[in-house]
């Protein structure tokens, strides 16, 4: 685990910590080619659906929403299901995935942090799945890709003050590793889904 030094903001220390195993998943979620077509497209959207549906208690967390402005209008947990919707995956299918992400909990505030910062970190790779989505699979922000859209203040922006926010809370050591451990617990969460739902080939899972 990376040492925490005094000039180590909390937003760099998660980032330290999570980038080799956050690393190895872009590499592997890239090497199933999710947008080949919409039957690799589904099994991304569910694994998506598992994550935000596992986060979700996070974002509805109240001592986390008196610390983080507009929290419970930042969850994409809607925007994932509307998506689903727009490929065809099948109903019992996505009741699936959301009761295996709401099975799991999320202990307490500062684990809820780590959770946030692997979800809300997504955004920010999401500019360039958005654009294979477009070119490969002929969809937008508007249908089939609706997680993937910007903030309405631009995905930089959006994610800069979200790292002011997590740099300027007063935690100790204890609780920034609590933090850590659970963003990567994030991490792990979304690579079980992905060899679950993307690692063999797929056929269409239309209702």
């Amino acid at each position: 685990m990376p040492q925490t030094t005094d000039s180590e903001t909390f937003s760099l220390y998660l980032k330290n910590g999570t980038s080799a195993i956050h690393e190895q998943l872009d590499k592997r979620i890239m090497q199933l080619n999710p947008f080949a077509d919409n039957a690799h497209y589904q099994g991304f959207l569910r694994m998506q659906l598992r994550l935000h549906a596992a986060g979700e208690q996070v974002y509805q967390n109240a001592q986390l929403n008196t610390l983080i402005p507009d929290l419970k209008q930042r969850s994409r947990l809607n925007a994932v299901l509307q998506d689903c919707v727009d490929l065809n995956i099948a109903t019992e299918l996505q009741q699936h995935d959301q009761q295996l992400g709401q099975q799991f909990t999320i202990t307490d505030s500062y684990a809820g942090l780590g959770w946030l910062y692997t979800i809300e970190g997504s955004t920010l790779g999401a500019a360039m799945l958005l654009k294979h989505v477009k070119n490969s699979l002929n969809l937008s922000e508007t249908f089939g890709a609706s997680h993937m859209a910007a903030h309405s203040d631009g995905r930089a922006t959006h994610w800069r003050e979200f790292k002011a926010i997590l740099d300027n809370l007063d935690l100790n050591d204890l609780q920034r590793k609590q933090a850590l451990d659970a963003a990567k617990q994030a991490f792990y969460f979304v690579t079980e889904a992905v060899e679950d739902l993307m690692g063999t080939d797929k056929k269409e899972v239309t209702g």
